[in-house]
């Protein structure tokens, strides 16, 4: 379960902060889809470039997803994804943000475990999710995303 679909209940979680209205609410979700989107597109590329095998297709067991991924297993895309989401919550508003951190932490702990990601996958997949976040929260601060400066944090 964890391993599959708990990464949907993030982004039901940003259409619960969209819902709840206010500028710097839409912003953050703003933020945290723009982050997850380039994150997860950015990771895809890469398994292109580094072709690694999933776990199950090497070690011979059965993986533990609903859906048995056949493209590569670096970097881990769910855990890129999980992590810009939770970095872009989190620069908005840290006690909330620490909820998506955990629950991406726990993503990528359950990709691990359920046969389709080695622990490498999932710290390159954190590692590009936190500096995409990053980066789509310097460009609104420059102006480029919004078309509006902000001050810095």
């Amino acid at each position: 379960f964890l391993a599959s679909y708990l990464i949907w209940f993030l982004f039901l979680g940003l259409g619960i902060i969209w819902w709840v209205d206010g500028r710097k609410l839409k912003e953050t979700t703003l933020h945290a889809i723009i982050s997850a989107l380039l994150a997860w597109g950015i990771g895809a590329f890469l398994k292109e470039v580094f072709d690694v095998s999933r776990p199950y297709l090497t070690n011979g067991k059965q993986p533990l997803t609903v859906i048995w991924p056949t493209d590569g297993a670096f970097p881990s895309t769910h855990t890129a994804a999980a992590m810009a989401l939770a970095i872009s919550v989190y620069l908005h508003n840290p006690k909330l943000g620490m909820v998506f951190l955990i629950t991406s932490f726990l993503i990528g702990a359950a990709r691990v475990q359920a046969n389709v990601h080695y622990p490498l996958d999932i710290a390159a997949g954190a590692v590009l999710g936190i500096g995409v976040a990053m980066a789509v929260d310097r460009l609104h601060v420059y102006g480029l995303i919004n078309g509006r400066r902000k001050t810095p944090h």
